[in-house]
């Protein structure tokens, strides 16, 4: 996965941090990506499976009524951004490094925004999706990447130049 430069902030994420500072001050000099074990991977199964049974999908709208706020699903209930806040948290709890597990905004083929978790290995730059029970590459998924945090300091934000082929025509931008 390639980034190009920073980018802003998804507004979300911007008032994660507003209420939970803790969440976007982690900060490394070293981004090198995990070395993958067969012990670091079935943490990430683990981890993204258990998220992904553990938490019931509904919209902010429907939870807090409003059309987005990051948060932890503290209720069982969350979207996509509190599926990842979990996963990585979880994660961390596990020693993978802040710079390793990183927050992904991506568009669906159906031109929809979501968020994904970016894992960076050794292996490769690996998806958590709590649309998709495998834990794929990211050039296997149907995603386009739009941005990520940065593997330097969880408040900000870098572009992601995904120059795949569009899968679907209809993508909005």
């Amino acid at each position: 996965m390639r980034v190009t430069g920073k980018t802003s902030q998804p507004v979300g994420h911007h008032e994660l941090c507003s209420r939970m500072p803790v969440e976007c001050n982690e900060t490394t000099r070293d981004t090198t990506p995990m070395h993958l074990t067969v012990t670091r991977w079935n943490e990430l199964i683990a981890v993204n499976d258990n998220v992904n049974t553990a938490i019931e999908p509904v919209t902010d709208l429907e939870l807090y009524g409003r059309e987005e706020y990051w948060n932890y699903p503290d209720e069982g209930k969350g979207d996509c951004e509190d599926f990842v806040l979990l996963k990585r948290r979880e994660l961390m709890e596990r020693g993978w490094p802040a710079g390793a597990v990183l927050i992904t905004v991506v568009r669906q083929t159906n031109g929809e925004g979501h968020a994904v978790l970016t894992v960076r290995t050794d292996r490769g730059d690996l998806v958590l999706d709590n649309l998709e029970p495998k834990i794929k590459l990211w050039g296997e998924t149907e995603y386009q990447f739009v941005k990520r945090q940065s593997d330097r300091n969880s408040g900000r934000w870098v572009s992601i130049d995904d120059d795949r082929p569009t899968l679907v025509g209809s993508i909005r931008r």
